[in-house]
């Protein structure tokens, strides 16, 4: 009777605590070396494809790229892994304005290098977020403390105007040559309200963007992908 007991108690316990449901995409995203080799990666083919895009442009003077902050150049999995083992969800993201005045993230691997190298080379840099306006201050006190380059009011752009009209904006002024983003929102607006589905479909019609002027860094924490079906061999399991 104890081992059934013991067996309740424990399914109990997980279905109390239904955030636990997240822990493997997060050790995977916070502590495996692979996430880390694929940030390194994608920054490495960013400024492989930024060293083309200045060659290309010899004679501009307004070449601009645009990055994501959260899980694109910041690694906020500190706030998600704590939330987590409290038992809240973090994907009602009630937690994170004080994250975002209070929190420390870290740099994702390569950014600092690459982001340096386009100032060196005399690109704007945009850092186009959806964190919240009301906490802009902290916001840039934080990348400041990560000595990021061109962080200052105007080219850190947060939520307010859809990611589809900063981008507009910038390219008003600037050549936009390159793009940074673990969301495909963070690429095109069409992506924005699409379906799973419709990503899908809009991701083969992009296909010439990915690795050219679009790079995109891995991110199994959270997504619109979260609550799609899974797809399972129908045949019976077997152990042998």
């Amino acid at each position: 009777m104890l081992g059934i007991a013991s067996t309740f108690q424990a399914a109990a316990a997980d279905e109390a605590c239904a955030p636990e449901a997240y822990a493997m995409a997060l050790r995977y995203q916070q502590q495996s070396a692979e996430v880390d080799a694929l940030q390194r990666q994608s920054y490495a083919l960013a400024t492989a494809r930024l060293q083309q895009k200045i060659a290309a442009h010899p004679e501009a003077d307004n070449l601009a790229i645009m990055t994501d902050l959260d899980e694109t150049v910041i690694d906020n999995s500190a706030l998600l892994v704590r939330d987590m083992q409290a038992c809240h969800d973090f994907t009602g993201w009630d937690t994170w304005k004080v994250w975002e005045r209070e929190g420390h993230p870290r740099l994702i691997p390569g950014a600092r290098r690459f982001l340096n190298y386009a100032d060196a080379q005399g690109v704007t840099i945009f850092y186009v977020s959806d964190r919240y306006q009301e906490n802009k201050a902290s916001t840039l006190a934080t990348l400041r403390s990560l000595h990021l380059p061109q962080v200052d009011d105007a080219q850190v752009r947060l939520l307010g105007p859809s990611k589809g009209e900063r981008r507009a904006a910038i390219e008003r002024d600037h050549e936009l040559v390159l793009q940074l983003g673990d969301s495909l929102a963070d690429f095109s607006s069409d992506f924005h309200h699409a379906d799973l589905k419709d990503q899908h479909r809009l991701v083969a019609e992009d296909d010439a963007h990915f690795g050219d002027d679009w790079i995109m860094f891995p991110n199994a924490s959270y997504g619109s992908w979260s609550d799609a079906d899974l797809e399972a061999w129908s045949a019976p399991l077997k152990t042998r």
